[in-house]
């Protein structure tokens, strides 16, 4: 027998060991029993010499032999991945894979699809009678070129049945569609700026190096890397193109379509069905597509062939995962360019620090767009208005009343801004100060007045509204602060003819949503826009001239220490939809703190001041990224059961296993969000300006943690390197 280590989604440290009667190649799925239950499993090593007692070696019951393994690159990405971020190998492996791929099951690889026209017999051939006419034009299409099936189709319903038939007779030539086809040329024509940024990425062809593309909104990025897509795809090389939110693809496939028509394109993210997900997966490993966009995740798919990454909108939180494998998918992505020796370009308006910081330290090179893509497309004019002693209906002061109605009137089309969706943050009893809270979150439910409901967003637990104060009886219960729901209904009475459209997670649950709301509004069939950061991030609105920006104060109050870089990401993306075509755009940001940094900066639309004001001081308080962090976080039904193991952890690493002197520990301490799904969560902060110090540190927490979950059997633990949140 022949012994492999087996990579399983159990959450152990230590890969398996099965055996086999013949060697089998690192990469093959199978299956195998643990615990009596069948799992899906991949070879990770063969040819091992087993550390236990052969007899109580399992055999791997199934061999998934498709002529197809997970190639190289991809394990040595997911043993860094899971090295990294101190996470069993296994669970890690099988949460980069797709669900199809996850099952102990044989999945069927994608067919070819293929291309045909008529052999040196076929046009030898007389053609069908033109009176059957479908049949004809067929044979036409297979005269003048190579066409696909679905082209044929088009012609004649029946078209199958007739290359079936004619392929039998020696009449047609068939060879596969190429992955990438002709490209046309671009009807954008590239401003200086653009030129430059995309003839210096495009000079590191088949080197590894990081570019920040730092544009301003409307400068064009997408533009730029589409140009350099275009002499990569050319080179029969594939392209990973990462976007933060799947509410972009949309958009960003439409144009993608018309840029690179004849390019087979996989897309990956949670909204496509489990089975096309597992199948785009496959093409783009088999290098079948050689365009693979996708949001976080889509980082993990295998690609032999890679010669460009993208990551639009890096400075986005989405790009980390802040449930099981905790990863950052845009610090993978830089650590995959380097592994397959090529580019990687970050873009954004509002880059990261972090991304920002390495430009300074010449980590990665900097590109500027510094000017609009269009034309006549200047940057909008932004106005703060000072709201400290301004009557407030509904959270819209009369100024913005005023400015909103003038340019209904004026055919303009308007977007207000509020990152709070429901009807109102919380429901409160006038008679004794009553509010709802969640159940099982320290947090207050919120007041979905459509819906009849009182629901938290952390949990997802909902309940009617309820009739009375449960505390004194009152009925009169008040609805306080406004959500995106409340602005809605406001704005209905105060522009009765127009037409509004909300768009929040609540009014975009099916996947056809997005699209629908992107034909209203390029038809003009919408006059005010209403949402949360879903509008705010990368979308092209050309007829948008006046934003409204409501209630961003709350952001200030935050003891994450983040919490400022956020705002004015946030803030400089919802300003920059406003005035990218031909009118003029106008931002109106309604604050009680105008003389704040962060609002003092949006105002001058400068980014390199605000990085920098800002960077100064994390490097004062030696916060990243002057330093490296980890979170050890602990979850029990008590706190004091959640501390208490981290307490332990901590006593014992000070007593047997005294942590680096670069490395400090802060903590235990309960998280900001206390409680979260009916759980008490507790954490420890590491820091250090040393990652080989912090890291070290971390394994040694997790020995411990491991020996303790013995003796605290129903206390949770896990580890965030690098987290975002507090």
């Amino acid at each position: 027998m022949i012994y492999h280590q087996l990579a399983l989604n159990v959450p152990l440290y230590s890969l398996l060991t099965y055996a086999h009667p013949t060697a089998l190649p690192a990469g093959t799925r199978v299956a195998v029993r643990f615990r009596k239950r069948l799992m899906a499993a991949v070879v990770w090593e063969s040819n091992v010499q087993p550390e236990i007692d052969i007899s109580k070696i399992l055999p791997i019951e199934t061999v998934f032999s498709d002529g197809w393994q997970l190639p190289a690159g991809w394990r040595a990405l997911l043993s860094f991945t899971a090295r990294y971020y101190h996470y069993p190998l296994g669970q890690a492996v099988m949460a980069a894979l797709p669900k199809g791929l996850r099952q102990p099951a044989a999945v069927p690889l994608p067919r070819q699809e293929m291309m045909y026209t008529l052999s040196t017999s076929g046009r030898l051939q007389p053609p069908p009678p033109a009176r059957f006419h479908k049949q004809h034009a067929v044979w036409q299409c297979l005269q003048s070129a190579p066409v696909t099936l679905q082209q044929l189709k088009t012609k004649h319903t029946q078209a199958a049945h007739y290359l079936n038939q004619w392929q039998q007779q020696g009449w047609i030539e068939t060879k596969p569609v190429p992955a990438c086809g002709s490209i046309p040329a671009s009807q954008h024509h590239l401003n200086q700026q653009q030129q430059h940024a995309s003839t210096s990425i495009q000079a590191k062809y088949n080197q590894f190096a990081p570019f920040l593309l730092f544009g301003i909104t409307g400068s064009g990025k997408t533009e730029v890397y589409f140009d350099i897509m275009a002499k990569v795809l050319q080179q029969d090389k594939q392209v990973l193109f990462l976007l933060p939110e799947i509410n972009l693809t949309p958009q960003l496939m439409q144009r993608v379509r018309q840029r690179f028509p004849h390019t087979v394109t996989a897309v990956l993210h949670s909204q496509t069905a489990a089975g096309q997900r597992t199948s785009n997966y496959l093409q783009a490993a088999l290098g079948q597509a050689a365009l693979v966009i996708g949001t976080r995740l889509a980082v993990f798919t295998p690609m032999h062939n890679l010669g460009l990454i993208v990551v639009d909108e890096e400075h986005d939180y989405s790009f980390k995962q802040e449930s099981e494998l905790r990863y950052q998918a845009r610090d993978l992505a830089v650590w995959r360019a380097r592994q397959t020796s090529c580019p990687i370009v970050l873009g954004s308006a509002t880059p990261s620090l972090e991304s920002w910081y390495k430009t300074q330290q010449g980590d990665y090179q900097l590109l500027q767009l510094s000017e609009r893509a269009h034309a006549s497309a200047q940057l909008p004019q932004i106005h703060l208005l000072d709201i400290r002693r301004l009557p407030l209906d509904n959270g819209f002061s009369d100024i913005i009343k005023q400015k909103l109605q003038a340019n209904f009137i004026h055919g303009g089309l308007s977007m207000v801004y509020l990152n709070r969706r429901g009807f109102a943050p919380a429901l409160f009893c006038a008679a004794c100060g009553h509010t709802f809270g969640c159940p099982n979150c320290s947090a207050k439910m919120v007041l979905h007045q459509h819906a009849g409901q009182l629901r938290c967003h952390h949990c997802d637990f909902h309940q009617r509204i309820p009739y009375c104060c449960p505390e004194c009886g009152n009925q009169d219960l008040n609805a306080v602060g406004q959500g995106t729901q409340r602005i809605e209904e406001t704005l209905q009475h105060l522009l009765p003819d127009a037409r509004i459209l909300r768009v929040d997670r609540d009014s975009t649950t099916h996947r056809q949503d997005w699209a629908e709301i992107y034909s209203k509004i390029m038809q003009r069939q919408v006059d005010v826009l209403v949402g949360t950061q879903m509008l705010a991030k990368g979308h092209d609105f050309p007829h948008l001239n006046l934003v409204v920006v409501l209630n961003a104060d709350n952001s200030l109050y935050s003891a994450d220490f983040r919490a400022p870089e956020r705002l004015f990401a946030e803030l400089m993306q919802v300003s920059g939809r406003a005035g990218r075509a031909d009118c003029s755009g106008e931002v109106w940001v309604q604050t009680r703190q105008p003389e704040h940094k962060v609002y003092q900066a949006l105002a001058a639309q400068n980014y390199v001041t605000f990085a920098t004001a800002e960077l100064a001081e994390r490097q004062e308080m030696g916060m990243p990224p002057f330093s490296y962090m980890a979170a050890i976080r602990a979850d029990a039904k008590t706190m004091r059961e959640a501390q208490e193991l981290l307490r332990q952890a901590l006593q014992g690493i000070g007593q047997q296993q005294p942590l680096p002197a670069s490395v400090s520990a802060f903590g235990p301490v309960p998280m900001l969000m206390a409680r979260l799904a009916g759980y008490e969560r507790a954490q420890v902060f590491l820091e250090s300006k040393n990652r080989r110090d912090l890291h070290h540190s971390i394994s040694i927490w997790q020995s411990w943690l491991q020996h303790l979950e013995k003796i605290y059997p129903q206390t949770r633990w896990l580890i965030d390197v690098d987290p975002l949140e507090m």
